[in-house]
C-alpha cells in the first residue's frame, strides 16, 4: 500500500513539473493554448483560430468533456471557411493530454492546428500545398 502511495506522490509531482515546464514554454514562445469549454462560441473560437493562422501564429487548443470537444471540433470546421477563399487550408491533429483541474486528474483532447497556404490556384481549385507551422 505504501508503494502505490509513493507511486501516486511521485506521477503526480511529474505530471505538476510537466505542466510547469509546458507554461514556461508557452510564456517563451509567446503562445498559448486555446481553451474551448462547452460553452465557447464556435464562431468565437472559429474567428481567433483564423486571425492566429493569418498572423503566422501556432494555434493548438485544448478542451475536456464531450461538448468542449465537439465545440473546438465546430470551431475548426467554421475557421476552415473562414480562410479557404484566401488560399489557407487547415488540418487538425488531435492527441490526448493530462492535466490537473481543482486537483484532479483529467483527460483533455489537445488540437493543434497546421495551416497550408495554397499556391498556384486555378479556377478548378487545383493547386501546389505548402505547409507551415512545423
Amino acid at each position: 500500500m505504501k508503494q502505490h502511495i509513493e507511486r501516486r506522490i511521485f506521477d503526480l509531482e511529474t505530471l505538476v513539473q510537466k505542466r510547469k515546464d509546458m507554461q514556461a514554454l508557452d510564456q517563451q514562445s509567446g503562445h498559448s493554448c486555446l481553451k474551448v469549454s462547452s460553452k465557447s462560441s464556435p464562431a468565437s473560437v472559429a474567428g481567433a483560430i483564423a486571425g492566429m493562422v493569418k498572423d503566422g501564429v501556432p494555434v493548438e487548443m485544448q478542451a475536456v468533456g464531450a461538448g468542449a470537444v465537439n465545440q473546438a471540433v465546430k470551431a475548426i470546421a467554421i475557421s476552415r471557411g473562414f480562410l479557404s477563399p484566401v488560399g489557407i487550408e487547415v488540418a487538425c491533429i488531435p492527441s490526448f493530454a493530462d492535466i490537473i483541474i481543482d486537483g484532479e486528474y483529467r483527460t483533455a483532447i489537445h488540437f493543434s492546428i497546421r495551416a497550408q497556404y495554397l499556391r498556384g490556384t486555378t479556377e478548378t481549385g487545383e493547386g501546389d500545398f505548402v505547409a507551415i507551422g512545423d
